[in-house]
């Protein structure tokens, strides 16, 4: 049996985590079993998402497959751009200065705040009454 040829990474950001592995191939992304378009719908999730593609010039080379749970679109955008991108250093380490440039290989550790006691959320507060 012939063994596959991939290459893996993990993304998180924020409550989302993706699971990405490239193979080499023709280009296709496909999300989920559904076709990259189809996922993500807006331009900017798009753009998000295959950013470290674009950078490193690897559109055509790969193709994409990503299992992504948790969270938003908009999340999990930014979990398969990470995904990527650590894949793409598995692949090829002589990418690295190119993708920490761009900023890629950073997680971005914002997440939700909190919601405090005496409060609505985590910063509004209930509506203050001085009679």
């Amino acid at each position: 049996m012939a063994e596959i040829i991939q290459y893996y990474g993990t993304g998180r950001r924020k409550s989302s985590i993706a699971r990405v592995f490239l193979r080499p191939g023709s280009g296709e992304f496909k999300v989920n079993g559904r076709p990259f378009e189809q996922y993500f719908v807006t331009d900017e999730q798009r753009g998000t998402a295959r950013q470290p593609l674009i950078a490193s010039e690897n559109t055509a080379t790969f193709n994409v497959i990503a299992s992504v749970r948790g969270g938003g679109v908009s999340g999990q955008a930014g979990a398969v751009k990470l995904g990527i991108a650590r894949a793409l250093l598995i692949f090829n380490s002589e990418l690295r200065p190119k993708l920490k440039s761009a900023g890629m290989l950073t997680r971005d550790s914002r997440g939700k705040e909190r919601k405090k006691y005496g409060q609505k959320g985590a910063r509004k507060r209930f509506q203050f009454s001085k009679r």
